[in-house]
């Protein structure tokens, strides 16, 4: 019989009340793992209900016991690291060694977010008064609602739920139907560490439906989401009905700019890391490659032998895989589409380019040259484990390239001169630019993207501070 998930509402179980059903299916595979149920927007309010009502209890305890809480529930999830990672891997397609990391990484920040609540803190500011203080509050918002996205689901819990909790909000979370199996295990989680009924409430179901009422209630002070741009859009509409704050994380087009001083086996091992990591389905990927003209050959060679040692398969199967499947049939025919329109526009498929196998959504590691900036290749996200690479001949060209964008979540930058990266690091236009290394936040930065890669951002203490609202007071006295 096939496993049939029910959302978390207020410290239960809930079973669904309609016969609307979604098919949760393993992409290395095809076939079927479990359905969820296809929620209501009265679903949804349900759950903004309990936590609206649990809030003010909430927030109430000291920030240090809320703290508390989050060090309880990362622990409860570090005993269960080896099943959560069996279901990422069969749920997304991700290699073990990055679904292990995943959740490894998510208990680690629910600590680190614990370790802010005696960090966070208000102001007292000078006045121009003799006789008057003024005091500035930081104060939960309230209601907060996380819409998440596939590619990393179960760490996306902990980067939306732990910095809400810790500073005294309550949180409902819509986790993407493509990979909600980690949320139902982590509701076991919440229920089994006595988290106080209705602080963590998770709803399954499509954005349309459930993600349009977590942005629209008037009961609800942030949503935050991480997704497409046109997820994105929705969002912001959704919410501007009550004004309600946002915070977005989107697409993407990181460009990597390797300079001919550039050492090139650690480029050509970091481009690759970046691109291939979850099989090319990440946000701040490493998307398209521009290098200097006269290492053009040499790094192509190199880039060409790296590419073409990675490994790819079923990693349920495998664990010594670099990449498995892309997440769905449709994301392997966008993939397809977008390199064919690229040949027909004159570009060059120099490794792979096509479907692999005839089961599970696998596509081949692709390198494409011959691209103009103009091409669709180069300017439209491609989440999938294809890399174009373009020449440049100076340094102002290759940022004036990278900067032609219209996202601006992160960048990489290889060389081994320190006035080019000063230089480019003034330049650049992006959220986060990396140097040298993979493209990899880390939870104490900030992840945040200019132009249409987003709003707000995760992450660190400016992170923390999203989930924050102030209040001055001006306390006159008698001297």
């Amino acid at each position: 019989m096939t496993t049939e998930l029910k959302h978390f509402i207020n410290g239960e179980f809930i079973a669904h009340q309609s016969d609307r059903w979604i098919d949760v299916i393993n992409p290395a595979t095809e076939a079927l793992l479990a359905r969820i149920p296809e929620g209501s927007a009265q679903e949804a309010s349900r759950a903004i209900d309990a936590a609206e009502a649990a809030q003010p209890a909430w927030e109430a305890l000291p920030a240090v016991e809320r703290g508390c809480w989050l060090r309880k529930l990362a622990a409860a999830v570090r005993q269960r690291e080896a099943e959560l990672t069996a279901t990422i891997v069969a749920e997304g397609g991700k290699t073990h060694g990055l679904a292990q990391t995943e959740v490894r990484f998510t208990a680690d920040y629910m600590e680190y977010m614990a370790e802010w609540a005696r960090r966070y803190e208000g102001e007292i500011l000078n006045s121009d008064r003799p006789d008057e203080n003024i005091l500035v509050f930081r104060k939960a918002i309230g209601v907060t609602t996380g819409i998440l996205p596939w590619n990393f689901p179960f760490f996306l819990i902990a980067r939306k739920a732990a910095p809400a909790l810790v500073t005294g909000n309550t949180i409902v979370i819509k986790p993407s139907e493509l990979t909600p199996l980690n949320a139902a295990i982590f509701a076991e989680i919440v229920q089994q560490v006595g988290l106080p009924k209705g602080v963590i409430n998770i709803v399954y179901g499509y954005g349309p439906e459930i993600g349009q009422e977590l942005a629209s209630s008037p009961k609800v002070g942030l949503v935050s989401l991480t997704g497409s741009v046109g997820a994105g859009v929705a969002t912001m509409q959704a919410a501007a009905r009550n004004v309600t704050n946002v915070s977005l994380e989107l697409g993407g087009k990181a460009p990597a700019i390797v300079m001919e001083d550039a050492d090139i086996d650690l480029a050509v091992k970091a481009i690759v890391s970046s691109r291939v990591i979850n099989s090319g389905q990440v946000c701040n990927c490493a998307e398209r490659v521009y290098v200097q003209e006269s290492i053009y050959d040499r790094f192509m060679s190199a880039l060409t032998a790296a590419f073409k040692a990675v490994k790819f398969g079923d990693p349920a199967e495998q664990r010594d895989l670099d990449m498995g499947p892309l997440i769905t049939a449709a994301a392997l025919a966008r993939v397809e589409k977008k390199v064919a329109e690229a040949i027909a526009a004159g570009a060059n498929v120099v490794l792979g380019g096509k479907r692999a196998g005839n089961k599970g959504f696998f596509f081949e590691p692709t390198i494409i040259t011959n691209v103009r900036q103009d091409m669709a290749i180069m300017r439209e996200e491609i989440f999938g484990p294809v890399l174009p690479v373009m020449t440049f001949s100076t340094l102002d060209e290759a940022i004036a390239l990278a900067n032609d964008c219209e996202y601006g979540l992160t960048s990489s930058l290889y060389t081994q001169n320190l006035n080019t990266t000063l230089v480019a690091l003034r330049k650049l236009k992006f959220g986060e630019t990396y140097v040298n290394r993979e493209n990899f936040e880390a939870m104490q930065g900030f992840h945040a993207g200019w132009r249409k890669s987003g709003i707000g951002g995760a992450d660190g203490r400016h992170g923390l501070e999203e989930y924050l609202q102030t209040h001055v007071a001006y306390l006159q006295f008698s001297l």
